[in-house]
């Protein structure tokens, strides 16, 4: 299996540490996000993964030069940003031929294991597995609401008043089918993608898992908090 690993973004709500280190290379338990990703994506079986870069993206290319290991690693640069579902489209030769590919955001810090992911996915035989969690501030995050069957019913976008807490985890399988559904870049998964999946899409929880999008300076304290209470 081959997988997106969504690294491009500039990070801006943890300036000024982003001014110098780009947000996938922000360490926690003191390794950057980036190889806990990708170690994350070889326990679960992905051989390849292309990462996309744009906000300093020398540094991370040269930090990836000093890896050694599995999965192997594309990486392409973006002048400018096609947003995450712009980015799937433009490498669509990247898997074309796969039965399913995973797309990740590479700012979220989970221990959440993939597998759980993939399987769900082949056994669910839709076009698009998302993963959930339970969210504490709703209104923050992208809400799904989903049938008894687990297929989604809506997606609403940071609501103001949230019909759920139901969130979007940002860990995807997709089949290359949806790449057609992609329109012209810029384009977003969450905003463009996924409405039109309504009906179609499915969905697997991620459990006790934990999961913490690490944007903020608050959220990257409390993120390297619990990870070294968790390698204790």
């Amino acid at each position: 299996m081959k997988a997106f690993l969504l690294a491009a973004g500039l990070g801006t709500r943890l300036r000024p540490l982003t001014d110098r280190v780009p947000k996938c290379l922000v360490t926690v338990g003191g390794r950057p996000m980036l190889d806990l990703w990708l170690d994350a994506l070889e326990a679960a079986g992905v051989g390849e993964v292309l990462v996309n870069l744009h906000h300093l993206a020398p540094l991370v290319r040269s930090h990836l030069a000093g890896r050694r290991g599995g999965p192997v690693v594309h990486l392409v640069e973006e002048p400018e940003l096609l947003g995450s579902a712009g980015t799937l489209a433009a490498n669509r030769k990247f898997v074309e031929h796969e039965e399913s590919f995973l797309a990740l955001n590479a700012d979220n810090l989970t221990d959440f294991d993939l597998r759980v992911l993939i399987d769900a996915h082949t056994a669910g035989g839709a076009p698009a597995t998302l993963s959930l969690f339970h969210a504490a501030e709703p209104s923050r995050c992208g809400i799904v609401t989903v049938d008894d069957g687990g297929v989604v019913t809506a997606f609403h976008e940071k609501p103001e008043n949230p019909p759920g807490d139901l969130a979007n985890a940002g860990m995807y399988a997709f089949t290359p089918e949806v790449l057609d559904l992609i329109g012209p870049a810029p384009r977003d998964i969450g905003f463009h993608l996924l409405p039109q999946l309504v009906g179609r899409a499915r969905t697997v929880s991620i459990g006790d898992s934990y999961f913490l999008d690490i944007g903020t300076p608050a959220a990257l304290a409390s993120a390297r908090e619990h990870w070294e209470r968790r390698a204790g």
